[in-house]
């Protein structure tokens, strides 16, 4: 049980990754609260979650709301005494298509929600984590973070923000042993799809190869694999690790010790930079050939 007696929050945990995420902390030993704007999916999830023994409490709550976090994170602490880990799965795609015909206010919404919602709940929990010693938090990138992503600019903007975000917050919290990484998650079928199938040839493509992996599965990337990465990053096996952006599918997480991470930790690896002569020149060939 790598995470028996810790407390952990996670948002958008009724549905979708988070609602993974939220069973795989649960069944690693932690104690959960999770969080969601739809009170009736969270009370259902909390139901669930509870027959099979598990700690679980649920709130509802929309994370771009800061009264409604200062609430849920006084809420876990009271209930739960505090938080050792908080994971920022909420997320919504926004407006689908060029940028010029957006709706401006669901663009925003989009950015409330994604980035100034992740921001609050961060901002709410690590003065608790700093007075408890140390903590782990764990953001979710996703499509566009690290490169243009068209007709998804308020998703791409917000994820990429999220990442610079994640990287700022783990400089200023490393000296109190809290450790902030960012997740991208790969594919997963998820009901965040919908949106985009629904968005027909704004999609800009992206309706038809999510169609045709429903029609194979095989091609998405199984809930459990985000998951999985989560419960590495929330437990002790990650330590020191902070200030990434780690691929779900992707990056060979399931074997880095200690020695691994060290080498990480000394390299602009899993980190959001401009590629010029001066970011290259950190890099040594030898370590890049061990790293990549």
């Amino acid at each position: 049980m790598k995470l028996s007696g810790k407390v952990a929050l996670v948002t958008g945990g009724s549905c979708g990754i988070g609602k993974a995420v939220a069973a795989g902390l649960a069944g690693e030993g932690a104690r959960i609260m999770i969080a969601a704007r739809n009170a009736y999916e969270v009370d259902q999830v909390r139901d669930q979650m509870c027959g099979t023994g598990a700690e679980v409490l649920g709130l509802s709550t929309d994370v771009a709301d800061a009264s409604q976090v200062e609430h849920l994170v006084d809420e876990t602490i009271a209930r739960f005494g505090r938080i050792d880990v908080l994971v920022n799965a909420a997320g919504v795609q926004g407006p689908i298509g060029p940028l010029w015909k957006a709706d401006p206010v669901q663009w925003r919404k989009a950015l409330d929600i994604n980035l100034y919602g992740t921001m609050l709940c961060c901002r709410s929990v690590v003065p608790n984590m700093i007075t408890a010693g140390g903590g782990k938090i764990i953001n979710f990138g996703g499509g566009g973070a690290t490169g243009p992503r068209s007709n998804f600019s308020a998703y791409a903007a917000s994820k990429a923000a999220v990442v610079r975000m994640t990287e700022t917050l783990a400089e200023e919290t490393r000296p109190f042993n809290i450790d902030v990484n960012a997740i991208a998650p790969g594919i997963v079928n998820t009901r965040m799809l919908d949106a985009i199938v629904q968005a027909g040839a704004a999609a800009a493509g992206e309706r038809e190869r999510i169609e045709s992996l429903r029609r194979d599965p095989a091609g998405f990337v199984a809930v459990e694999v985000p998951a999985g990465l989560v419960v590495f990053l929330a437990s002790r096996e990650s330590d020191g690790l902070t200030g990434k952006l780690i691929s779900a599918p992707y990056d060979d997480w399931e074997t880095w010790d200690q020695n691994r991470i060290r080498d990480l930790s000394a390299q602009p690896w899993l980190t959001l930079r401009r590629i010029d002569r001066y970011t290259l020149s950190s890099i040594t060939a030898d370590a890049a050939k061990d790293n990549l």
